[in-house]
């Protein structure tokens, strides 16, 4: 489940090829890219027309090694080859005239572009691999772009030429990627191809290793959220439990017209197991909520905040009776979940900063839940800078307010201060809906009152939050029109799936 960056992943590479003979990683990738290609056409090879797109690289040295195995398997293969073939690095010239003894059509771009109605199986993009840094212009624009147009499935080698293997972002205010069908990633799986833009060009990911030693890779700092990640929290109940087992969440919220945010929270709270919750409205609230009369409402000043878990700012508002509501709630010796109207009354205060930031010192948990434009508030910097590198603004978020962050968005990004991150893999566009992440925030605090730590409660909160959104989608509902109180039932069905089939399986 590790997730590098590109320049790891060099790092590794050119540690094995010390250590091999010359030629032997380009051939492990071409088998495994010709195997991928294999699964993907429905009839086997027989008959199939793959056209392979080669770059001026070793990642078209991979596809050319591939190309041969694909034509002696018996497809009619095509190599479109992109650049000066008198300058391939050396294992991909060798793969080039393997590919030319096998049988393998070599096509100049100039003449594809000629040619009209094939039909073609399978396209496998070869072009540049990780690394690219510059926007894609000229003839090979042009190529990616009727590329994107063909009906037929796309197989992308390492990572979809556009994309940046790092930050998961096309390349490019106005760039262009290979939109792949499925990846076939090497060495070691790259944190751009899950979050950002990554998980819609990218397609479904596998990764194959090159029978490299494990031991050659550098440390992992980055993760792929997984429920093994927080497996030692997911412990069935004991008979013997009452509410107090399971703690109390207090959600504070609520502003006059915004008090569906903070019920939405509560609701999510008590479905995601706390024992008891809470509604502190900023102003006089409902007196109870017809659909849950479970959760009890309060003025929150009237509040008790030291025997519960805090969500704090779903519904708040920016009023200055929400900013002192908000200090008192810093400054209470209690776990807490920091999201919306908190963070935006933080981004604008550096004093709140330091209370934020000094909680940690205390051994209080503090969970902040930014969406990308939240984020870019509580750093000064524009959106387009938060979403050019997620990856690194939520490290950066987590540094300078010693808390764990969840940077929601595609491929939520869950960072702690030290440094670690973990990408989330759940979710569907079901998400970008009204109140889905006042239900993130609930689940959260739940989480918390139930006893996990602040890293554990944000990554069980953001799987659950996106598995209970592909549950429903998968069940018909959404992703079109899917609602945030529609989730939450979903996210309990979830949880409990996820802790009793465990048990039942351990």
């Amino acid at each position: 489940m590790a997730l590098y960056a590109s320049a790891e992943i060099r790092r590794t590479e050119y540690a094995a090829q010390a250590m091999l003979p010359p030629y032997t990683l380009m051939q492990r990738a071409g088998k495994a890219a010709a195997n991928a290609a294999l699964q993907m056409l429905s009839d086997g090879a027989y008959k199939a027309r793959i056209l392979v797109l080669i770059g001026p690289g070793n990642n078209g040295g991979d596809a050319l090694e591939a190309a041969t195995l694909l034509t002696q398997a018996g497809a009619e293969v095509v190599a479109l080859v992109q650049g000066d073939v008198n300058k391939l690095p050396p294992d991909a010239a060798n793969a080039l005239a393997r590919a030319a003894r096998a049988g393998v059509h070599m096509m100049p771009p100039e003449q594809f572009f000629t040619i009209d109605g094939i039909a073609w199986s399978l396209v496998i993009d070869g072009l540049l691999g990780i690394g690219l840094q510059r926007p894609l212009d000229g003839a090979l624009r042009s190529l990616v772009a009727t590329i994107n147009t063909l009906n037929c499935h796309v197989l992308a080698l390492d990572v979809p030429t556009g994309l940046n293997a790092d930050t998961g972002m096309v390349v490019g205010p106005d760039g262009i990627a290979i939109v792949a069908d499925q990846t076939i990633t090497f060495i070691n799986d790259k944190t751009g191809l899950h979050t950002g833009d990554g998980p819609d060009y990218a397609g479904k990911v596998t990764v194959a290793g090159l029978d490299i030693l494990a031991s050659l890779a550098p440390p992992a700092h980055c993760w792929l959220n997984t429920p093994d990640l927080f497996d030692s929290n997911l412990q069935p109940r004991a008979r013997d439990s009452h509410k107090g087992s399971f703690g109390s969440v207090a959600v504070i919220g609520g502003a006059s017209g915004m008090s569906g945010a903070a019920v939405l929270a509560a609701r999510a709270a008590a479905k995601a197991g706390a024992g008891k919750v809470f509604i502190g409205f900023l102003d006089h609230g409902p007196a109870y909520d017809s659909n849950q009369p479970e959760l009890m409402c309060r003025v929150a000043a009237e509040l008790d905040l030291t025997s519960v878990t805090l969500v704090v700012g779903t519904g708040l508002g920016t009023s200055p009776p929400a900013h002192d509501l908000l200090v008192k709630t810093l400054m209470t010796p209690r776990d807490l979940v920091l999201d919306a109207d908190a963070l935006n009354l933080i981004a604008i205060e550096p004093a709140l900063h330091q209370l934020v930031a000094q909680r940690r010192q205390s051994a209080l948990h503090t969970i902040m839940t930014p969406h990308p434009l939240e984020a870019a508030r509580l750093l000064g910097v524009s959106t387009a800078n938060i979403q050019s590198d997620r990856l690194a603004a939520a490290r950066r978020l987590a540094h300078n307010f010693n808390a764990v962050v969840v940077l929601k968005g595609a491929g939520s990004v869950i960072a702690h201060p030290n440094g670690d991150a973990i990408i989330n893999p759940t979710g569907n566009p079901a998400l970008a809906t009204g109140g889905s992440g006042d239900v993130l925030s609930g689940i959260c605090g739940a989480l918390l009152a139930q006893g996990w730590s602040d890293w554990n409660a944000a990554m069980g909160a953001v799987w659950l939050h996106g598995s209970a959104a592909d549950l429903l989608v998968s069940q018909g509902c959404g992703p079109i029109g899917l609602t945030a109180s529609e989730l939450i039932p979903a996210v309990r069905s979830v949880f409990n799936e996820l802790v009793y089939s465990r048990s039942a399986a351990g």
